[in-house]
């Protein structure tokens, strides 16, 4: 089986695991905590990080950083992971949702123009498969009509805008550490600002809202969202492998491009503009018929896969009678390809041998 993804352990992570171990810090304190914290914002280039325990608890403590609640409303796109709208929904705001632009996936900026009203407080970029969205006009946009600009990035850690790392043109943004994202930590997500008031208001809130005066005296509600010692363990030593890592994915769907070159499959590349990071090897078919059909048939060959995200606006919680077929194509149409740093060049033309047979064939596998 040639599963889609699994982690890259093969640094220093069971080095300093150990040592946390020996050094019985292995929950919320410890030194990895602000080792990892440093080096991820140095790495983006942001100027302050702060982690949690997982990716959804960064995107939650992003938004009540930000003071969002009852009575706003924040521009999300539909077509992403169903986190980005469910923590609009845990701060009380409302999700407004909007279309994808089909040359990119990322949210349609003029769709987003079309829903801003005046309960609109923030727009939720999310840098969805690793593709960087269009910042320079979400930046123009949000100063224009002073809203938030939150990014999420939880699958984009490595992806570029013009030079500069995707999570450091918003007020705030977040990141996630799960088992199958670029680098990880098990669990565990990072918010990072360039807003010291932004962070210090995140930090408070993560601990519990203890006061930095008084032991165990909390002025606010606050959560319990630390990331543990050990993860950040984790997370450092994963850090000091992220050139590799990327630029393997990267050649990955290099060697994914040539092999499927001539078939009608379509995977986004990089632009004059963008870098991505190719957290996963992304294909659109031609329809949802030929989607299913093809990830049955890599199936019965043992070649995992996955359809892309189901657009938020058709799940039972968040139904309404709005059509985005934009994203609802997209979503029917998306196949995404193991894509991990030990994949061999020769099980990618394995792979695409399958999806060249699969078309020449015009296989059945209902």
């Amino acid at each position: 089986m040639i599963p889609l993804y699994k982690p890259y352990l093969t640094g220093k992570e069971k080095e300093y695991v150990i040592a946390c171990i020996d050094s019985t810090w292995i929950s919320s304190k410890g030194e990895f905590i602000g080792i990892f914290e440093s080096a991820f914002a140095n790495y983006i280039g942001a100027n302050r990080a702060t982690s949690v325990c997982n990716g959804t608890v960064a995107l939650h403590l992003a938004l009540e950083a930000l003071g969002l609640g009852v009575g706003d409303e924040v521009i999300v796109p539909t077509f992403t992971y169903i986190a980005s709208v469910n923590t609009i929904v845990q701060t009380g705001a409302t999700p407004v949702f909007v279309d994808s632009d089909p040359s990119n996936w990322q949210l349609d900026i003029p769709d987003v123009r079309r829903k801003i009203t005046p309960r609109t407080k923030a727009v939720m970029a999310v840098h969805l498969y690793g593709f960087p969205c269009d910042m320079d006009q979400l930046v123009g946009l949000c100063q224009e009509h002073q809203l938030f600009l939150i990014e999420d990035c939880a699958e984009a850690f490595g992806s570029y805008y013009k030079g500069r790392h995707v999570g450091t043109f918003g007020d705030i943004a977040t990141f996630s550490f799960f088992g199958n994202k670029t680098i990880t930590t098990g669990e565990g997500g990072m918010v990072v600002s360039n807003n010291a008031r932004l962070m210090d208001r995140a930090f408070h809130l993560k601990t519990q809202g203890v006061s930095p005066d008084q032991e165990y005296w909390h002025d606010i509600a606050g959560y319990n969202y630390r990331m543990t010692n050990l993860c950040a363990a984790i997370g450092q030593a994963q850090l000091e492998s992220a050139d590799f890592i990327i630029e393997k994915k990267r050649t990955i769907a290099t060697w994914y491009n040539q092999k499927l070159d001539g078939l009608s499959l379509q995977m986004l590349e990089d632009t004059t503009d963008t870098r991505q990071s190719y957290w996963l090897c992304s294909l659109l078919t031609e329809d949802r018929s030929t989607r299913d059909l093809l990830r049955a048939y890599l199936k019965t060959a043992g070649v995992e896969t996955r359809p892309f995200f189901h657009p938020a606006h058709t799940m039972p919680m968040f139904a309404n009678k709005e059509r985005f077929p934009v994203a609802e194509s997209l979503a029917q149409r998306g196949i995404n390809l193991p894509s991990f740093p030990d994949l061999s060049q020769s099980e990618v033309a394995y792979i695409c041998k399958l999806i060249h047979d699969f078309f020449a064939c015009n296989i059945n596998v209902a």
